[in-house]
């Protein structure tokens, strides 16, 4: 028996399922992070009494800044996502980059958008 070189359509409607679901969730969590960085939640400052301003305004700076370093990963991860499914429309998901065996099943439920086999990745290091 030849080894296997792409999944099936069923695998691969498995896998669209698992990214939306994961796409889904990463969307939510982008635009929760936006709003914290926009503000949009009311919480403000203007509240709070002189004393405390200079603190608060300092601390939503800081809290502003990690908010945005983590919109920026999530956007990141929501973009390998969609170019996952992608992979999936072309019947290319699943295939390693580098070796172009199929990358292990469990490995893709665990990192759905991943492009290396574990053999791959640990070569690239």
């Amino acid at each position: 028996m030849s080894e296997k070189t792409r999944y099936t359509d069923v695998e691969l409607d498995e896998f669209r399922q698992l990214i939306n679901e994961k796409l889904e969730k990463a969307q939510v969590e982008y635009e929760m992070l936006r709003n914290n960085i926009a503000n949009l939640d009311g919480n403000d400052v203007m509240d709070t009494s002189p004393t405390f301003k200079v603190l608060e305004e300092g601390a939503a700076t800081l809290s502003k800044e990690e908010s945005g370093r983590l919109a920026q990963r999530q956007m990141k991860f929501i973009q390998h996502l969609q170019s996952a499914l992608i992979r999936i429309e072309n019947k290319t998901y699943g295939i390693c980059r580098e070796t172009g065996k199929l990358i292990p099943k469990e490995r893709l439920r665990a990192v759905p958008h991943a492009t290396l086999s574990i053999e791959a990745k640990n070569d690239k290091k």
